[in-house]
């Protein structure tokens, strides 16, 4: 049975530097994000960098079909699911005062449903995995933020979503990482990608946390046993208090 990744947000950033690790690794690799042209491009890097089959498959995270059509998708071409990576999300600063609904309901969609949607139907191909792989087990990646773990000014929407993801993945654990399948999220403070661009007036891309960082964390929770389990990881700026992105 060929491993297997579903990498969502997969054609730039820290989706692509954990997808190109899983390819140089040999998985076989599902990838999603909004852009049909930029996914084909990086489908035939990722084949480059060792990837035996790639799959694209392009869609709106806001969109509620998508994460069902998704995951039937990468189970009709592989059969099971070794490791979900939960990285698509969107993130716009706002005040609780004046934050529009419509961009709050696009948030959680995104942030929170999706990936809620997503870790459902992926559930029986990650047990599969499991079941294949006792010592290894499947894992699920997601990708939460510093703004789920301590509140920050301007990004309460944002936050919670993040809070929230941090709390499914917690439940999933007491849930089902007794049959192999664990969960971890990954709370950063700012990374270095076009998402923390609007903020280079105060925090410049020189100090924040590089995307290999974020590869290397996941490649090392990837290779754990499925005896550990690690539900939260907080990495935060050298040079920080350590309780702000």
């Amino acid at each position: 049975m060929t491993r297997s990744a579903l990498v969502t947000g997969a054609s730039k950033g820290i989706g692509l530097g954990i997808a190109t690790r899983l390819a140089s690794q040999g998985y076989g690799l599902t990838i999603t994000a909004r852009d049909a042209e930029r996914l084909a491009v990086v489908a035939e890097e990722l084949t480059r960098a060792g990837s035996p089959d790639v799959v694209v498959s392009a869609g709106d995270m806001a969109d509620e079909n998508f994460a069902a059509a998704l995951v039937a998708t990468h189970g009709e071409r592989f059969g099971s699911m070794r490791a979900l990576v939960l990285n698509a999300g969107v993130g716009t600063s706002g005040r609780v005062a004046d934050y529009p609904m419509r961009r709050f309901d696009k948030t959680v969609a995104v942030n929170l449903r999706t990936p809620f949607a997503l870790l459902q139907a992926s559930l029986p191909l990650l047990r599969t995995a499991a079941d294949a792989d006792l010592a290894g087990g499947a894992k699920v990646i997601a990708l939460a933020s510093m703004a789920g773990v301590y509140a920050e000014s301007g990004l309460a929407v944002y936050g919670a979503t993040k809070a929230a993801l941090i709390s499914m993945v917690e439940a999933l654990n007491a849930e089902e990482s007794g049959n192999g399948v664990s969960a971890t999220a990954i709370a950063p403070g700012y990374v270095d990608t076009d998402m923390s661009a609007w903020t280079h007036d105060r925090i410049t891309p020189e100090t924040m946390i590089k995307v290999d960082d974020i590869v290397e964390l996941v490649d090392g929770l990837l290779k754990l046993s499925s005896r550990a389990v690690v539900p939260k990881v907080v990495m935060t700026r050298a040079g920080t208090n350590g309780y702000s992105a």
